[in-house]
């Protein structure tokens, strides 16, 4: 009996080592962070292929020298409304890096971003900044100098199309903004003023970089409504064929980024994606992204850009009273039905 019972005991911790073991095992096995390599894709939107490129080329050295591990990330660019419209309808991004908040808000509200993800990260999850110019073509020809020169009849504008285009939403709220100084806030004045410069527009694309296509390789219109950073890569390229002009009044527009938490919870990248994400806010992204021209988000970086940027243009910001933020923007400009909708007839 006794040999019996030293039996059992002997069968039952041999059992208990076994499946600790095999728990183990299988932890090992499904733990990203010990494999040898590691793939993540970021969802962005237009002009900020050349930013990433070498920032995913920077960020891959870091994490292999911190961890060992090889990553792999997979870009995706186009327009910001329709790249946040793609994760919804299963683009598989493990973060998203977008042109403003609404698209990310709109990733939220389908269930794959956890709520207050816009405090996740420094300065409301913007890691850098930009906002909105004009560039024209070498020597001014047309003498474009602010936004009131947008609404003459001799002048063709290209822009994005703000119903798929973050940048374009920028572009229009910046005009807008001028417009609310211009007429004392007289709403009236403001949607004629609106109206005038979008019969003023010659292509409405799709993207921010579209447009920059449309403008600068296809060579239509006169003015080009422009990223800050978008309008300097121009120039880098062709810098005998285009300037650029700094309106009096522009706006703070702030790209946001996000982990998508269903998507790392489910593929077990959590870890990677939120390294990715804060090394943005590291001296190395920081000034990546001040070479790529955007604005660094790290005062002491910034100034050392102050050569390259204006520091001193007079910016509104999306969360001025004269807007209340993207949802009430969203709402009220850029919803099927809207005042976009209504001063754009040719839509």
């Amino acid at each position: 009996m006794k040999i019996k019972k030293l039996f059992t005991f002997g069968l039952i911790i041999t059992l208990i080592t076994g499946v600790l073991a095999g728990c183990g095992s299988k932890a090992k096995d499904t733990t990203v962070s010990k494999a040898k390599s590691v793939e993540i894709t970021n969802v962005s939107y237009d002009p900020t292929r050349e930013f990433y490129e070498a920032y995913n080329q920077e960020f891959a050295r870091y994490w292999k020298d911190k961890t060992g591990q090889e990553v792999t990330i997979v870009p995706s660019h186009g327009g910001s409304g329709k790249q946040a419209r793609s994760v919804i309808e299963g683009n598989e991004a493990d973060v998203v890096t977008l042109a403003l908040g609404y698209d990310i808000t709109a990733i939220e509200q389908a269930g794959l971003i956890e709520s207050g993800w816009q405090s996740e990260f420094k300065n409301n999850s913007s890691p850098y900044t930009s906002t909105i110019v004009f560039l024209v073509r070498k020597g001014n020809p047309k003498q474009i100098k602010d936004w009131d020169d947008l609404i003459r009849e001799d002048i063709k504008i290209i822009t994005p199309n703000p119903k798929t285009s973050g940048g374009a939403r920028w572009n229009y709220l910046a005009a807008w903004g001028y417009a609310d100084k211009l007429y004392n806030h007289d709403e009236n004045q403001i949607k004629e003023f609106v109206k005038k410069l979008y019969e003023n527009v010659l292509v409405l694309d799709s993207g921010a970089r579209g447009a920059t296509t449309t403008f600068v390789e296809n060579g239509q219109g006169d003015v080009l409504l422009a990223w800050e950073n978008e309008a300097y890569l121009s120039i880098k390229e062709n810098p005998n064929d285009y300037e650029i002009v700094t309106p009096s009044i522009s706006i703070l527009a702030q790209p946001p980024v996000a982990i998508v938490d269903k998507v790392v919870d489910d593929r077990g990248t959590r870890e990677v994606a939120t390294a990715y994400l804060e090394y943005l806010y590291s001296d190395v992204g920081q000034r990546l992204a001040g070479d790529n021209y955007y604005r660094p988000t790290n005062p002491d970086i910034l100034k050392g850009f102050g050569d390259v940027f204006d520091l001193n243009l007079e910016l509104i910001t999306i969360d001025d009273p004269l807007f209340g933020g993207w949802d009430k923007a969203q709402e009220k400009h850029f919803n099927d039905g809207g005042i976009f909708d209504q001063l754009y007839t040719g839509k």
